[in-house]
């Protein structure tokens, strides 16, 4: 089940700033988090799912690409972000 526009406002006004910033890397980084969930959460159930699996991966490298970045340019933002998101222990 995809992310709803709704749902889509609702990550880019908490983690963006406003709706319409859909290019802030926090809010980038919040919705990959959204879609990762779902798609384990389909995972769990259908196990043989590979293009599924494959989907996942490719999410969660663009995830870690895009924290390594904000890591880089906005340590503050990264810790902020980790914290609030529930990424690292």
């Amino acid at each position: 089940m995809p992310i709803t526009k709704e749902r889509n406002k609702e990550i880019f006004t908490e983690f963006g700033g406003k709706a319409t910033n859909t290019g802030s890397i926090e809010g980038q980084v919040a919705q990959l988090t959204e879609r990762i969930a779902q798609i384990s959460a389909h995972l769990k159930e259908n196990k043989k799912d590979f293009s599924g699996n494959r989907g996942l991966m490719q999410l969660v490298g663009k995830r870690k690409r895009l924290l390594a970045y904000l890591q880089k340019h906005n340590l503050e933002g990264y810790r902020a972000l980790i914290e609030k998101l529930g990424l690292r222990k």
